[in-house]
């Protein structure tokens, strides 16, 4: 006999017994129907945890800067947590140099990193580090300014914004930003509302809707950001200039003076409105004018008419889509305001190094192009006819007329020994490095910040160990000053979760699998029952020639059909089950789809279900094997 012709037997003996056959299966099923809920909810608990590790992880990278601070040592001065000496004298009251000890750990935990040779470590393959990341983000020293497109009632720069200017001073912001970029705090910590998008398209497409337009294409291109209530904070609209920053100034100015100021609230704009809004682009390079008389580069920044110009011939910036995080998203890499791609930064690099004045620093990076005098000029260099020049350039008609009459006849060594002991060699506070960044000039291979994004905790821990291996390389190789020092602001901050959910899902399951075995017993028993309602079927089988084999091949079909009705009725219950888990779970917690069966689980649990019916059946399918066919015949 067949095995095929023995399960045929069976499902026909099983069919005329389908009401103590489905009782049967479904109280095998039971087991099944735990594990597989557990399996569901631990599998969607899983899968939301790795979300939440992404998208977290999103927001805050491994970040690698060109000069680092040791956050950790700083914060411990400030809050005066380092250890300080027993005073045995308790009758006076001593000094805690908290401030002291604070600016020393800020001088001497500055860090420098070589970015660029870790730039070329990554990128030539050194290392596996890109199969653990979800982007390598690469931030350079370059200004991003932009402007309102409309100059008709004058110019009006909206990055790096000049909205409190007026009221702090010149510069306010942008210090500000500096500090808060660095510590993670301050006021102006979104004083900067344009942000570089990650370079995944993938993890912006699970983190964001596109309401509106679609992503950037272009280096011109970029999208505008809201909240998931399609909202956007009033500082960024005045950052935008999509509300008059003019505004702010009021209000402040009203406020200095203890008067009210209303502002225009419950403002709304159309898809449309949004998707018609245009910047321009403005390169450092263009607000400096070179000086035929003095040789130098003269800032012309603040000349309404100059920079009028400049601004109506900057490059046009274009909003192309509106964009939402997604009700799935955990975290974003940008909660609010404009996204660009690196695609912009890269074109404000080449067109700066193109510039004339960039040029000319670069030609010469010894002399400074703005006052033309060398950067290791001090009071004591001897003067040159250039510093003659430029004193003689300061003096009234008359005393320059009387000076040029004086000195006329005269050799240059004359000159300059007649005012070297009242003139002073010119100086400059700026170097080559403070130009460069005033400039914006920069190279691709040179970043000035490095965010990696690891896609998991796991990942993360992978980054850091890869960190590690190269300094170790570097350190074995005597290049010290190649070593990466970097800020970890997340920590491990979640990576004990998974496992605590694993160790949780595995008592859980193994309780159930204590259910799923008495089951299986159970079906034994009733097979065995089977055997003696069938005592005389086997005895008829035998005496057609039926051999034992077949008779115990025919009960084994009979355990494995009932085991995979177990197993298949277990999973269609778990699955039907999951649809009030997940509404109750979302209800209770806002998470959606917890609940999630994978396919192979429950492909692997109706194996299961059917290898334990098996074996519980082997032995009353060895029973009815060795019944005596004349004994069989016999009974009733």
């Amino acid at each position: 006999m067949s095995f095929f012709t023995a399960l045929s037997l069976s499902f026909n003996n099983l069919m005329t017994k389908k009401t103590r056959t489905i009782l049967t299966a479904f109280a095998g099923s039971i087991g099944i129907i735990g594990i597989a809920m557990i399996l569901s909810i631990s599998n969607g608990i899983q899968l939301y945890i790795d979300r939440v590790q992404r998208d977290t992880l999103s927001s805050y990278p491994i970040t690698l800067q060109a000069e680092s601070i040791d956050i950790s040592s700083m914060v411990t001065s400030m809050t005066g947590n380092s250890d300080s000496a027993e005073h045995e004298d308790k009758s006076k009251i001593y000094s805690n140099d908290i401030m002291g000890d604070m600016i020393n750990t800020m001088v001497k935990e500055v860090k420098s990193n070589n970015l660029s040779e870790f730039k070329k470590y990554i990128e030539n393959g050194g290392s596996d580090i890109k199969s653990y990341v979800s982007d390598i983000q690469y931030s350079y020293d370059v200004p991003l300014n932009i402007y309102m497109k409309d100059t008709s009632n004058g110019v009006e720069q909206l990055n790096p914004s000049t909205m409190f200017d007026s009221i702090y001073g010149e510069g306010a912001t942008s210090t500000s930003s500096a500090m808060s970029s660095g510590m993670g705090m301050g006021m102006f910590s979104n004083s900067s509302v344009w942000n570089q998008l990650l370079g995944n398209q993938q993890v912006l497409d699970e983190q964001y809707d596109v309401l509106a337009g679609h992503w950037p294409e272009n280096f011109n291109e970029v999208v505008l950001v809201t909240d998931k209530n399609n909202e956007v904070d009033d500082y960024t609209l005045y950052s935008l200039g999509l509300k008059d920053p003019e505004e702010v100034r009021t209000l402040f100015k009203k406020m200095m003076v203890g008067e009210s100021y209303e502002t225009e609230k419950d403002i709304s704009y159309t898809f449309d409105e949004i998707l018609d809004t245009e910047f321009k682009l403005v390169m450092p390079t263009d607000m400096y004018k070179y000086n035929d008389v003095t040789g130098t580069w003269d800032d012309y920044s603040k000349d309404d008419k100059y920079m009028t110009n400049v601004v109506n011939n900057g490059t046009d910036i274009k909003v192309c889509g509106i964009i939402r995080p997604n009700d799935d998203a955990v975290s974003t890499s940008i909660s609010s305001g404009i996204g660009y791609t690196a695609k912009l930064t890269e074109y404000i690099i080449d067109e700066v190094k193109n510039s004339e004045i960039a040029k000319a620093q670069l030609a010469d990076t010894s002399v400074d192009v703005f006052t033309g005098v060398p950067f290791d000029n001090d009071r004591n260099t001897e003067i040159t006819m250039d510093d003659v020049n430029a004193y003689m350039a300061t003096l009234s008609p008359e005393e320059s007329a009387q000076m040029q009459a004086m000195t006329s006849g005269m050799s240059d060594d004359q000159i300059l020994q007649l005012f070297s002991a009242s003139l002073k060699a010119r100086t400059t506070d700026a170097t080559l490095d403070s130009n460069k960044s005033k400039l914006g000039i920069t190279d691709l291979d040179t970043p000035s910040q490095i965010d990696i994004y690891a896609t998991d905790f796991d990942s993360k821990e992978k980054v850091q160990n890869i960190i590690k291996d190269y300094n170790k390389s570097q350190q074995d190789d005597g290049k010290e000053e190649n070593v990466i020092n970097y800020t970890d602001y997340v920590g491990i901050m979640m990576s004990s979760v998974s496992t605590i959910i694993n160790a949780i899902s595995y008592v859980l399951i193994a309780f159930v699998a204590i259910s799923l075995i008495v089951s299986s017993i159970m079906i034994g028993i009733i097979t065995y029952i089977s055997v003696l309602e069938r005592t005389k079927e086997i005895g008829v089988l035998r005496s057609i020639g039926a051999s034992k084999k077949d008779v115990s091949r025919i009960f084994n079909a009979e355990t494995l059909i009932e085991g995979f009705v177990s197993g298949a009725l277990g999973i269609v219950v778990t699955l039907l089950l999951c649809i009030p888990a997940n509404a109750l779970i979302k209800h209770l917690t806002d998470i959606s789809n917890v609940a999630q069966l994978p396919v192979a689980g429950g492909v692997i649990l109706i194996i299961i279900s059917m290898f334990l019916t098996f074996i519980a059946g082997l032995i009353p399918a060895k029973l009815a094997a060795k019944k005596d066919p004349v004994v069989a015949l016999r009974s009733e």
